[in-house]
């Protein structure tokens, strides 16, 4: 039986608090185990997850005959952050890392909490959905609380610079192909925070200050940190 997905309901809930719950628990057992083993293969086992649930996605697109240009190609910004996620996973290095977690923060989160459903559980859809979305959430939080990975000041214009290339590149594709990467070609036929902003394409120009402010805000708790810090040195 198909079962309407209800946003906010408690399937949608428990997806959500997952993407929170397990990373910071595997990142507390992996910091008290002080394993360098255990470490590395929960990291391991996240690029897995990552990496099965594209395939299980393809593997539907295909079953289902749903296969299209704007289903297949991986030119959301989300899927942008599942790639550096995965890079960072199985080769931690701070240029990868600092965009996964800007990436995974603002538009992952974003896409998360106001996803494009029409099923809820146990429908396919609405697996991979959330065990993509959620998986990238929970593997940059574990970077980050677990193995200590952290953005740095010079974080913010590379980060800021990447996601402009990204709005380009996603701008071609959909303007070549007549899709909707990014939202840039028209706003989400659900609710989002799109809705906020002004009609197409006028939305378009105020993402640019709206995402340089995520990326400031998701820096903040590092800036206080370090702040705190100097002021007890």
């Amino acid at each position: 039986m198909s079962i309407p997905f209800v946003m906010f309901g408690p399937a949608h809930q428990a997806a959500i608090a997952l993407a929170f719950v397990v990373p910071v628990v595997l990142a507390v057992v992996v910091r008290m185990a002080n394993n360098v083993t255990l470490g590395n293969t929960v990291r391991f086992v996240f690029a897995a997850e990552l990496i099965a649930t594209y395939v299980v996605w393809v593997w539907l697109l295909y079953s289902r005959g749903w296969m299209a240009v704007g289903n297949l190609l991986p030119m959301h910004l989300c899927d942008w952050a599942a790639i550096a996620t995965i890079i960072s996973l199985l080769w931690p290095k701070q240029k990868t890392y600092e965009l996964a977690y800007f990436w995974a923060l603002s538009a992952t989160l974003q896409a998360t909490l106001t996803p494009e459903l029409a099923l809820g559980w146990p429908d396919w859809r609405f697996i991979v959905f959330f065990g993509f979305h959620c998986g990238v959430i929970a593997a940059v939080l574990y970077m980050t609380l677990g193995m200590k990975m952290r953005p740095f000041p010079k974080s913010i214009p590379r980060a800021i610079g990447w996601t402009l290339f990204y709005g380009v590149c996603a701008g071609l594709v959909d303007w070549v192909f007549d899709v909707n990467f990014g939202f840039l070609h028209g706003k989400s036929k659900d609710p989002s925070v799109l809705d906020l902003l002004a009609p197409w394409p006028w939305y378009i120009a105020e993402l640019v200050p709206i995402g340089i402010a995520f990326i400031l805000v998701l820096y903040a708790p590092f800036f206080l940190i370090d702040n705190f810090r100097r002021n007890e040195d």
